[in-house]
């Protein structure tokens, strides 16, 4: 018997963390096991809905397909930001819930059922919100609703997901802004003292500005001159390694005194992630280095890598990129690679050619 459970009833039981609480457990449709908190407050309730419950499975495997639920979108909306909650950064999480609250559920409305949205109805707040922002916010919109509309059908509220196989815009390249040594050195003499390590670091390291300023005592490995990021953008830890100037940037701040091991190493009412842009969008005007923002220290870190060597693979690891494709705006910058690969060909077909000429003559 699972631990914490008092007793099955048929597929009922309480668990003692739960005294009073109803809960039912029973196979869906897909063969998996559903274990849900059922409203009921007494036995006879319980058994009730558990029966509803299993009577809805009978259906759906006599027609072949899941019924329309008539719950209201919004009321799945809710249940979808509870079930994210768990599961995304606190950071991701607000992105997730703004661009539901604020553009999802006035576009298709509060008394709209989640039955009723059609493919054509996603086509159209694409084709309305391309015309408001740009495509990449349209397209993390898009798969926010995609993955809503995925987990309905999960939960077996709808038979099939409206928004599969409606096509975001097309982006534009990701821009590439680098900075030239000289360039570099000027802005990072115009930076603010509290600023100039948070830079030196975004450009040593290809951190973003979010990991940089959730950084921990704990997270630093002076010994091993690296730094272990517990959950990045991408959701996933990342271990971030550190190159000379990286470590003098680290050295420069100090340990605070009476700081705990979970404190952050960058604090200060000036240290916020629009004043971190802000004052570093400052420094650049100082410097005469024009269109130019906090976000292309990334984008440098990684354009010198490319330039010194470093592969396109190492370069796409280091940054924490989960997909390549992110990395592949750098192809352009080592084409000595491809040069070298090329020549290659020579030692391996050098013979083949040699003899083929002698022929001719």
């Amino acid at each position: 018997m699972p631990k914490g459970k008092v007793k099955d009833r048929d597929g009922i039981y309480q668990r003692r963390d739960r005294p009073g609480t109803w809960w039912g457990s029973w196979i869906d449709a897909s063969g998996k096991r559903r274990q849900r908190k059922l409203q009921a407050h007494t036995l006879q309730q319980a058994r009730s809905l558990l029966n509803a419950e299993k009577a809805r499975v009978e259906k759906i495997l006599t027609l072949g397909y899941a019924p329309p639920s008539a719950e209201m979108l919004t009321t799945v909306v809710n249940r979808y930001l509870k079930h994210q909650k768990a599961r995304l950064t606190p950071a991701a999480y607000v992105r997730e819930s703004g661009i539901l609250e604020s553009h999802i559920k006035p576009f298709f409305g509060t008394e709209t059922k989640i039955a009723s949205v059609r493919r054509a109805d996603v086509q159209r707040y694409v084709t309305e919100r391309s015309g408001e922002v740009s495509a990449a916010s349209v397209t993390k919109e898009l798969n926010v609703l995609k993955h809503l509309m995925s987990l309905a059908v999960e939960w077996e509220l709808i038979p099939a997901n409206p928004a599969h196989g409606v096509k975001a815009p097309k982006a534009p390249a990701g821009r590439v802004r680098y900075l030239q040594p000289g360039e570099l050195r000027a802005v990072l003499e115009a930076c603010p003292e509290w600023l100039r390590p948070i830079a030196v670091l975004a450009v040593s390291t290809g951190m973003r500005r979010g990991e940089i300023l959730g950084l921990r005592w704990l997270d630093i490995d002076m010994k091993n001159s690296r730094l272990l990021l517990p959950q990045t953008k991408n959701g996933e830890g990342r271990i971030v390694y550190l190159n000379e100037l990286a470590l003098q940037a680290l050295q420069s701040i100090g340990t605070q005194v009476h700081a705990k091991p979970t404190d952050r190493i960058f604090q200060g009412e000036s240290v916020t992630p629009e004043n971190v842009s802000l004052s570093f969008l400052r420094a650049c005007r100082s410097a005469e280095i024009h269109d130019f923002h906090f976000h292309d220290l990334r984008h440098t870190a990684a354009s010198w890598m490319r330039m010194k060597g470093a592969d396109i693979h190492t370069v796409a690891v280091l940054l924490g990129h989960k997909d390549l494709r992110m990395a592949a705006r750098y192809q352009h910058l080592s084409p000595a690679h491809l040069s070298d690969a090329v020549k290659l060909l020579d030692t391996a077909f050098a013979k083949s050619a040699e003899e083929v000429a002698q022929d001719g003559n």
